[in-house]
């Protein structure tokens, strides 16, 4: 099984911001899943859903490895 969520620490890695504001981020994104009927885990995100809401897509698996080998 793969992982399926991010941690405060991945967000505040991925976004470049401090570890509070991670959190912030990470309750503003789970009030908007719980909002919608969905369950949440406090202090993680689904990755799926921080891709999408963040980068307005969600990555294929490998996609990352597959653009390294482009000059």
């Amino acid at each position: 099984m793969h992982k399926q969520f991010m941690t405060a620490a991945e967000v505040a890695e991925t976004m470049g911001v401090s570890l509070g504001k991670a959190y912030e981020l990470i309750r503003g994104m789970n009030k908007e899943l719980q909002d919608a009927g969905y369950l949440t885990v406090s202090g993680k995100v689904p990755i799926k859903f921080f891709e999408k809401k963040y980068f307005g897509f969600e990555a294929e698996p490998g996609a990352v490895q597959k653009q390294e080998g482009i000059s």
